[in-house]
């Protein structure tokens, strides 16, 4: 295996947060053989992994690879099969707690089989009486027990069948369905995914998506362009999160999100693709050697986070600082406002950042290009001393916290 290698000029440009050619690139790449790797562990793990069931399965996948790469390309690269393998390879390596669930990687030859055209024969067991093929959706047996497939076996027109659903405008689906599109219940998250939605649910995501994609489309075409080819689903929360959106490095290439108006949707958008670059690029360079201590203040949170989280925090509201100096420019209502808070917070924790010590060198040119990226925005500054209204607001804001955390002050300077 050759180690990537992320050139001064792809790392500020992804420093940056603004879409570029080479950045996307190595996200891709990245993902991609990580998952690679991730899944040929799971393999090597599993019982008679290159004898037993699982070498079938494995099997299965290659001769449908041969016949059509790009299905089984995106099955094996599909956000929840991410979840999946790195569960499993958990479960292999524990002495105790359930059992690896194994029989999910014939769920992914069997799909890829099915995308791939290829004629096979496979036996896979439903759980709890669904059986998830990952990228399709699911099947709903009449009868307990195992199940015979073969290439006829997925009819979307059967009511036994529930197929995922495809977002309006791209690639991207709206998964209510798989079991892995979100962690296992017991792992620690901050969300929940909803279940599987009523057709009026799919038709305000619709309806939301699609206006969130004409705003990015009409504000900022490159982030457009940049969501469509870096996200791959989108997970609904449930009613009981605590954000309106989030990104599992797991998951790579998917967001999970409330339903949310088209202005707000496409800014949660454009946030949470950023933590999926950056998750990415952590993968490859190491920016910081600091632990998850939280102590730092984050104008965007109530609570101290770790470097970790304030570096993902800044980045990912650089990006939003961006998207809504763009949509002020094109005269979307509120957006210059929008900007100046947004600018302002970023503004108030990059000195902490790029001065922090822990930082590696690749880092101090990361956080570096950030600020450059950031002082950039002077160049069309909001009306009417807005950016000026919203420091000083952000100042307070910063006085406040260091009340509520005065151990932690020294963490809060500008």
């Amino acid at each position: 295996m050759n180690p990537f290698t992320v050139t001064s000029a792809t790392l500020r440009a992804l420093a940056s947060t603004e879409p570029s050619a080479d950045g996307s690139r190595l996200v891709r790449d990245v993902r991609r053989s990580k998952r690679l790797v991730l899944l040929r562990a799971v393999l090597d793990a599993a019982p008679g992994g290159r004898t037993g069931e699982a070498a079938e399965h494995w099997a299965l996948l290659e001769e449908a690879e041969r016949h059509d790469p790009d299905a089984v390309r995106d099955v094996l690269h599909y956000p929840a099969t991410g979840v999946w393998a790195e569960e499993t390879l958990r479960r292999l390596h524990a002495p105790y707690g359930p059992p690896a669930d194994l029989g999910h990687l014939g769920a992914l030859a069997v799909a890829a089989a099915l995308r791939s055209g290829i004629a096979f024969k496979a036996t896979l067991r439903p759980a709890q009486g669904r059986l998830a093929l990952p990228t399709l959706g699911v099947l709903r047996p009449a009868r307990p027990g195992p199940v015979a497939l073969t290439e006829g076996s997925w009819d979307p027109q059967d009511p036994a069948v529930l197929a995922l659903h495809a977002l309006p405008g791209g690639r991207t689906a709206l998964d209510d369905l798989d079991p892995y599109r979100a962690p296992a219940p017991g792992r620690p998250a901050p969300v929940r995914p909803a279940r599987r939605l009523t057709p009026r649910g799919h038709k305000r995501w619709d309806t939301q998506w699609a206006g969130a994609l004409t705003l990015l489309q009409r504000y900022d075409t490159a982030r457009a362009e940049e969501t469509g080819l870096l996200l791959r689903s989108v997970v609904p929360l449930g009613g009981g999160s605590r954000s309106s959106g989030a990104t599992l490095p797991a998951a790579a290439g998917s967001v999970l999100a409330r339903p949310q108006p088209p202005p707000a949707l496409a800014a949660t958008l454009v946030h949470e693709v950023q933590h999926g670059k950056l998750a990415a690029l952590a993968d490859v360079v190491t920016l910081h050697t600091a632990d998850r201590t939280p102590r730092h203040w984050a104008p965007w949170r109530a609570d101290p986070r770790p470097l970790d989280g304030l570096l993902h925090g800044t980045y990912a509201h650089l990006a939003l600082a961006g998207y809504w100096q763009r949509a002020a420019l094109y005269g979307a209502r509120g957006a210059w406002a929008q900007h100046a808070r947004i600018r302002a917070q970023v503004a108030a924790v990059l000195p902490a950042l790029r001065e922090h010590g822990r930082l590696t060198s690749a880092g101090r040119e990361f956080t570096e290009a950030m600020a450059a990226a950031e002082r950039a925005m002077d160049e069309v500054a909001p009306p009417a001393g807005q950016y000026a209204a919203a420091r000083r607001a952000v100042d307070l804001e910063r006085l406040a916290w260091c009340a509520a955390h005065p151990e932690l002050a020294p963490f809060a300077r500008g």
